[in-house]
């Protein structure tokens, strides 16, 4: 399905399995990020619906942040971007490397 922009997609397939539209996509002043409302972002964006610059731009984001979601869905899963996880997905990277990617506290 085309939409009004030229080159982009009207819907894609949502992290959920459904059709996920600009409408669908989280409000530009969303301050509560729930593991859905991320991923939709890095759906709309791997899908052509918005870009990289518009999602960081719309959700002031930075690309290391935008670039952190997507790394977590593809290494973990939606359930990765849980942020009560974080600090077991960075104890495993340290056990694997033996180094620490930043301090925990004691």
């Amino acid at each position: 399905m085309q939409s009004e922009r030229p080159g982009r997609p009207s819907s894609v397939i949502g992290p959920l399995g459904q059709p996920l539209t600009i409408e669908d996509l989280p409000p530009r002043n969303t301050k509560r990020w729930v593991i859905r409302r991320k991923a939709e972002v890095v759906a709309g964006v791997r899908a052509g619906l918005i870009t990289l610059e518009e999602a960081c731009e719309m959700y002031t984001l930075t690309l290391e942040e935008f670039m952190s979601w997507q790394r977590l869905i593809d290494e973990h899963g939606l359930y990765g971007l849980r942020i009560t996880r974080l600090q077991d997905y960075r104890r495993q990277e340290e056990d694997s490397t033996g180094v620490t990617p930043f301090p925990y506290p004691a």
